[in-house]
């Protein structure tokens, strides 16, 4: 169903691929937008190594739920900023892609753990927290992505 990586000399191990899930904070993800025309958005994450799936939170309406509420196959992408090679222009840039269907998370309380989980990879501030969630979760929708596939490679960009 999903394609073998074309350059498998460049491919991340699942650990990696975890690592990088884990350790970033934004990614892009893509749905099958309007008139079937792609449409991807930036989006801060939170993976879930235990059920192996990434959350999001966002708006309750738009074009990404009216997306996903037509078709919930959507695909995730997550590029690291990369490292300089030494002595030389380029980077040597690690990305992983995941492939999934998408849900909608509908118990607050879940909700509220998930917001959580993605506001403290930016914060340090437990109050800064409860007032961000007393302030904004009743505004938040959450989304729930359950990875069926993930790869990633590392790319050297000269």
């Amino acid at each position: 169903m999903f394609r073998k990586m074309r350059r498998f000399k460049q491919e991340l191990s699942q650990n990696e691929c975890i690592e990088l899930l884990t350790n970033e904070k934004r990614g892009v993800l893509s749905v099958i937008g309007d008139d079937g025309y792609p449409y991807g958005i930036p989006l801060n994450h939170y993976y879930d190594k235990e059920n192996n799936c990434v959350y999001f939170h966002g708006a309750k309406e738009g074009h990404k739920v009216d997306a996903i509420t037509a078709n919930n196959k959507v695909s995730y992408c997550v590029v690291e900023k990369g490292k300089k090679r030494e002595n030389h222009w380029s980077y040597d840039v690690r990305s992983v892609i995941i492939f999934g269907k998408a849900s909608f998370v509908t118990d607050l309380e879940e909700c509220k753990r998930i917001a959580s989980a993605i506001w403290w990879k930016f914060g340090t501030d437990e109050k800064e927290l409860e007032e961000e969630l007393k302030n904004s979760l009743s505004r938040v929708l959450c989304l729930r992505v359950d990875i069926e596939h993930m790869t990633g490679k590392i790319v050297n960009e000269s």
